[in-house]
C-alpha cells in the first residue's frame, strides 16, 4: 500500500467503525505505515453527556514514518530470518544508528544494549485520531468547576453530572479542571469526589483524574505484586505505551513507590518473564549470557512491529506453522502467556485489546479493573479501532456487551467512554 494512501471510515451509525479495515492488514512497505484519515458524524447525545456537550472534533490524519531495524542472522532463532526482498542498500540504511546484534555481542551480554526507543508502542501513534474522547471544543473551566461543586454539595450526589463532565473532557482538560477547583474552593477535587462516591465508580473517577503516567505506574505496581497478573498487565502497559509515555510511567513509579520499577520486576518475577518485562522497560543492564530463550526475548522487544509482522509471515512460510505455535511448544506458564500476548500486540494492537475486553466481560463477575484501565487508557488513542475489531471478531458491539454485563453506578461511565453502538 502506498504510504500516502488514505482511507475513510464509513459510519453505519454514530461513531460506528464496522467498515474499518482490520488493523492487522498493515502495509508491507519499507518502514512506513499507511495514513489514517477518519471522518465521523456524531448524531444525538452520547450516554453520559448533557446538552452542553459539543460534537467531537473531526478525525485528523497522522502519517508516521519510521526506519525498520533488520534482524541479524546470527541472533535470530531458527526460522526468524530477515524476509526475502530486502535489498542490501535498504538493510544498510535501516541499520544506521541502530544497535547491531551479533553473535560476538550475544556472547558478551544478552541484553547489553536495548533499544534507544521502544518500537512496539510507536505503532499506536498512527491511531491517535481514532479515540472516542476528544478535546471538548466548548470547554469552560469555570462552568465545569461550578457543575462539579453543585454535584458534590447538593442534596444528593449527582453522579450523572460528574460522569458527564469527566468523560467528555480530555485528560489534559481534566487536569485543568482539578487545578481550577483547588484554586476556587481550596479543596482537592479528587479527595472531594472520593468522599462523595464509592465502589467501581469511585475507582473510575480516580483513574480519570490521575495523570496517565501515574495511573500506569499504579496498575503496573499492583500487577507486579499480584503474581497472577504480572505477565498480563505488565506486557499490556510496557509494550503498548510510546517511549515518552513509558519514561513518564517509570519516573512516576519511582516517585510514588520509592523504588525503581526495574527492582520490583527483578524481585517479583523470574526467568523469561522477568527478562521480557525488563527488556520492555529498557532496564536490563546485567550480562545474562547467550541462550535461545534470551534471543527470542531480545528480538521480540527490539524490532519494530512492522518488521516483526513480516518476520512472522516469513516464519510461517518456512516452517509451515505460526510463530505462536513454536512459543506454545518451547515456553510454559507465565513466560508463554507473556510472549503470546506480546506477539498479539505486534500483530494487531487493536485486536489484542478487543480480546482483553472480551475476556474481562466473560468472567463470572466482570473484571472492572481491566475494563476501566483499557477504556480510559485507549479512549484518546484507538478505542474506535478496538471497537471495530471487537464487533468484527465477536459479532456483537462492545457497547452492547458492556450494557449487558456491567452493573451499578460505573455502567454509565464505561458506556460514556465507549461512546456508541456499532451496527
Amino acid at each position: 500500500m502506498c504510504p500516502n494512501r488514505f482511507f475513510s471510515i464509513g459510519l453505519k451509525s454514530a461513531w460506528s467503525l464496522s467498515d474499518l479495515p482490520p488493523q492487522g492488514a498493515r502495509a508491507r512497505g519499507r518502514g512506513r505505515e499507511p495514513g489514517h484519515t477518519g471522518a465521523g458524524a456524531h448524531t444525538g447525545t452520547p450516554p453520559g453527556c448533557d446538552d452542553t456537550c459539543s460534537p467531537p472534533a473531526p478525525l485528523g490524519t497522522h502519517v508516521p514514518t519510521r526506519t525498520q531495524t533488520p534482524i541479524s542472522s546470527e541472533s535470530a532463532p531458527a526460522g526468524l530470518d530477515t524476509p526475502a526482498g530486502d535489498s542490501e542498500g535498504e538493510r544498510q540504511t535501516a541499520a544506521s544508528g541502530t544497535m547491531s546484534v551479533t553473535s560476538k555481542k550475544m556472547g558478551l551480554s544478552l541484553t547489553q544494549e536495548i533499544l534507544s526507543h521502544l518500537g512496539l508502542a510507536n505503532k499506536t501513534a498512527a491511531w491517535g485520531t481514532l479515540g472516542t474522547l476528544r478535546t471538548f471544543l466548548s470547554f469552560s473551566v469555570d462552568k465545569d468547576v461550578q457543575r462539579l461543586l453543585r454535584a458534590i454539595t447538593g442534596p444528593g450526589v449527582d453522579r450523572t453530572a460528574i460522569v458527564d463532565v469527566l468523560t467528555n473532557r480530555s485528560r489534559e482538560q481534566r487536569q485543568v479542571i482539578a487545578q481550577a477547583f483547588q484554586e476556587r474552593t481550596q479543596q482537592d477535587l479528587l479527595k472531594s469526589l472520593q468522599a462523595a462516591l464509592s465502589g467501581h465508580l469511585e475507582g473510575i473517577v480516580v483513574a480519570l483524574l490521575q495523570p496517565a503516567a501515574r495511573l500506569d505506574a499504579r496498575e503496573l505496581r499492583t500487577a507486579l505484586k499480584d503474581s497472577g497478573a504480572a505477565e498480563d498487565v505488565g506486557v499490556e502497559i510496557l509494550a503498548t505505551r510510546t517511549p515518552p509515555q513509558l519514561q513518564e510511567c517509570l519516573a512516576a513509579y519511582k516517585h510514588d513507590f520509592q523504588v525503581e520499577a526495574e527492582e520490583d520486576i527483578k524481585s517479583e518475577t523470574s526467568g523469561t518473564l522477568r527478562d521480557l518485562l525488563l527488556a520492555l522497560a529498557k532496564a536490563l543492564k546485567q550480562a545474562e549470557g547467550p541462550s535461545t530463550e534470551g534471543i527470542w526475548v531480545l528480538i521480540l522487544t527490539q524490532r519494530n512491529p512492522e518488521h516483526l509482522v513480516r518476520v512472522f509471515d516469513q516464519y510461517q512460510r518456512r516452517t509451515g506453522h505460526e510463530l505462536e505455535h513454536t512459543v506454545r511448544n518451547r515456553f510454559h506458564g507465565d513466560a508463554q502467556r507473556a510472549l503470546l500476548s506480546l506477539a498479539s500486540v505486534i500483530r494487531n494492537t487493536a485486536l489484542y485489546f478487543a480480546d482483553k475486553l472480551h475476556q474481562a466481560l466473560r468472567e463470572t463477575q466482570p473484571n472492572y479493573q481491566a475494563l476501566m484501565r483499557i477504556l480510559i487508557s485507549r479512549s484518546e488513542t484507538d478505542l474506535l479501532s478496538i471497537r471495530a475489531e471487537f464487533r468484527r471478531k465477536f459479532g456483537k458491539s462492545l457497547y452492547s456487551s458492556l450494557q449487558d454485563a456491567v452493573k451499578g453506578d460505573c455502567r454509565l461511565a464505561l458506556l460514556a467512554l465507549c461512546r456508541a453502538e456499532d451496527l
